[in-house]
C-alpha cells in the first residue's frame, strides 16, 4: 500500500473538524473522505475500503465504541483512531482494548494527529503483509508454516522431500536455534517411518560416563546404580527414527561404538554381550561443520564417511530476515493465547530492530523475545518492550586485563601469548557465566568440542559458577575441583 494514496475515512458530527481533518490529510497527499454519523460510515467502509478510521467517540444514533465493534466485522485489519473532546484514561484503556489503535484527544495537536496515521497505516501495511504471506502458506508445506516464506525455506522444503522417503542418515547443519531439530521433525513425518517413534538425544547434554548407557541400554548391575535392566534409545526407537542433536560434542570413544552400530545394526547394553538387533532411521545434528571437525581430528573421519550420505544446511536468520515478521506474528500470536492478551502488532520502530539486529540465538532466540515483549506489552509492541541490545563480540567488548606492565622484560612474542590468554579466559569465563557453569553448552556456544573446553578450564583455572552457596574452582593443571565460598 503506497501511503500517500491512502484512504482517510473521517467521522464526526462536527463538520468544521471534518474540515480540518480532512485539510490536514490532504496536504499529507492522503486522500480524506468524510461523514458524519456511524451508519453511514460503515456504508462507505463497504463500498470505499479506506485504509483507515478517524472516528469522534461521541457520534448521534451509533456512538464511536459500536461504530469500532461492526467495523471489527467488516475488517479486522482496518485501523481506528478515536478523537474526542471527553479524553480520561479510563475510555483510553477501554478504547484501545476494544480494538482502537489510539486514541487522540480535541484539541488535538496536528502533528501528533499526522504521526498517528502514518504509524497507523504502516502497521497495517505490515499486516497485510503478513496476512498475505500466512495465507500464501496455507495448505503448504507444514515445515514452510513452521519457518516461514522465504526462498532458503522453500530450498530446505525441497531438499526435505528429497530425501525423506529414503533411509538415508541426514546430516544437518545449523547455528543453535537455527531450527535442527524442526528440520529432522519435517524429515520424519514425511517418511515411511513416521508411524514408528521419533526419539531425540541431546549429546551435548548427557555426560560423558552416562552417553553409551543412554544411547544403548545397560544390564542390571552393569555400573554403581544399575540396579534394574534398562533400554537405551537405538532399542525405543525401534521401527522409526533417533535423532543425535549436537552429535560433534559425542566423546571419540562413543563414536567408534556408535559406528559399529551403523555397520552391524545390533547394539551391545553396557555390561551386556548379548548382541540386539535394531531397525531405525539414523539423523544427526550439528551447530560445526563435521568435515571440517573430521580434517581436524575432533571428529572420526570413519563416522563421519558413513553419517555423510545427505547434508541439509539450514541458514540463520540473519539470512533469512524475510521470515522474521511472519514468525514475529506467529509467536506473538501463539503469546497473545498463552498470556489471555490482545496485543495488536509491533510499531514500525520495532520491526525496524526486529530487522537490524543480528539475531545469533536465531529463531529460538526471536521467539524468546516476542514471548517477553508480549507479557510487557499492554497493546503495541514497540522498540522498548523488545529490550534488544548489541551482542557483545568476545575480543571486542572487553579489553584484556594483561597484570602489570606488559612490556618490561618481555618480548612481543610473550607479550602478544600473555593476552590471548587473557583474552581467551575473558572468554571462556564470560561464556560459561552465561550458561551457569554448564561446559556443554559453552562448547556449542563456542563451537568446541567437550573436551577442549574442559581442558581449557582446567588450564586457566577458570572458577565456574554452578548456581549454588559455592563456586566450583578447577585449579590450573589439576583435575580435582576445589570449592570457594564468597
Amino acid at each position: 500500500m503506497n501511503q500517500k494514496k491512502a484512504r482517510i475515512l473521517i467521522v464526526d458530527d462536527d463538520k468544521g473538524i471534518c474540515m480540518i481533518l480532512s485539510d490536514l490529510m490532504k496536504k499529507e497527499g492522503f486522500e480524506a473522505l468524510t461523514v458524519y454519523d456511524g451508519e453511514k460510515a460503515l456504508k462507505t467502509i463497504q463500498s470505499e475500503s479506506p485504509d483507515l478510521l478517524l472516528v469522534d467517540m461521541m457520534l448521534p444514533g451509533m456512538d464511536g465504541m459500536e461504530v469500532l465493534k461492526k467495523v471489527r466485522e467488516l475488517d479486522q485489519e482496518l485501523p481506528v483512531v478515536f478523537i474526542t473532546a471527553h479524553a480520561d484514561s479510563r475510555g483510553a484503556v477501554k478504547a484501545i482494548k476494544a480494538g482502537a489503535h489510539d486514541y487522540l484527544s480535541k484539541p488535538f495537536d496536528n502533528n501528533e494527529v499526522i504521526r498517528v496515521v502514518h504509524r497507523a497505516l504502516a502497521e497495517r501495511e505490515l499486516k497485510l503483509k503478513v496476512r498475505d504471506l500466512s495465507n500464501q502458506l496455507k495448505g503448504s508445506s507444514p515445515l514452510q508454516e513452521k519457518m516461514g516464506p522465504s526462498d532458503a525455506v522453500s530450498r530446505l522444503v525441497s531438499e526435505v522431500n528429497r530425501v525423506a522417503q529414503s533411509d538415508f542418515t541426514v546430516i544437518i547443519i545449523g547455528e543453535t536455534g537455527s531450527g535442527k531439530e524442526v528440520v529432522a521433525r519435517a524429515i520424519y513425518d514425511s517418511s515411511s517411518r513416521a508411524k514408528g517413534p521419533f526419539i531425540p538425544v541431546d549429546c551435548g547434554a548427557i555426560p560423558e560416563t552416562l552417553l553409551e548407557s543412554e544411547l544403548f541400554g545397560h544390564e542390571r548391575g552393569a555400573f554403581t546404580g544399575a540396579e534394574i535392566q534398562k533400554p537405551g534409545k537405538f532399542e525405543v526407537a525401534q521401527g522409526g527414527t533417533i535423532f543425535l542433536d549436537e552429535i560433534s560434542n559425542m566423546p571419540l570413544g562413543s563414536q567408534a561404538k556408535l559406528l559399529r552400530v551403523l555397520q552391524e545394526k545390533k547394539v551391545y547394553r553396557v555390561g551386556g554381550n548379548k548382541p540386539i538387533q535394531v531397525d531405525v532411521r539414523l539423523l544427526v545434528a550439528s551447530n560445526q561443520d563435521l568435515h571440517e571437525l573430521a580434517l581436524s581430528g575432533s571428529f572420526r573421519r570413519d563416522l563421519f564417511y558413513r553419517l555423510n550420505e545427505f547434508t541439509i544446511y539450514i541458514p540463520p536468520l540473519r539470512e533469512r530476515k524475510e521470515d522474521i515478521p511472519y514468525l514475529a506474528k506467529r509467536f506473538l500470536d501463539n503469546a497473545n493465547k498463552e498470556l489471555s492478551k490482545q496485543i495488536k502488532g509491533f510499531s514500525e520502530s520495532a520491526i525496524n530492530v526486529l530487522f537490524n539486529y543480528n539475531w545469533p540465538g536465531n529463531v529460538r532466540q526471536l521467539r524468546s523475545i516476542i514471548r517477553r515483549a508480549a507479557l510487557l506489552a499492554d497493546d503495541l509492541i514497540t522498540e522498548k518492550h523488545l529490550e534488544l541490545k548489541r551482542v557483545d563480540v568476545p575480543g571486542m567488548a572487553f579489553t584484556p586485563k594483561v597484570q602489570g606492565a606488559p612490556w618490561k622484560n618481555l618480548s612481543l612474542k610473550e607479550i602478544l601469548q600473555q593476552s590471548i590468554t587473557a583474552v581467551e579466559r575473558e572468554v571462556l569465563d564470560q561464556v560459561l557465566k552465561q550458561t551457569g557453569g554448564n561446559k556443554a553448552k559453552a562448547a556449542r556456544l563456542l563451537q568446541i568440542d567437550y573436551k577442549t573446553i574442559h581442558e581449557k578450564v582446567k588450564k586457566l583455572g577458570i572458577q565456574i559458577d554452578t548456581g549454588r552457596s559455592s563456586k566450583t574452582r578447577i585449579e590450573p593443571g589439576s583435575d580435582s575441583p576445589t570449592s570457594s565460598y564468597p
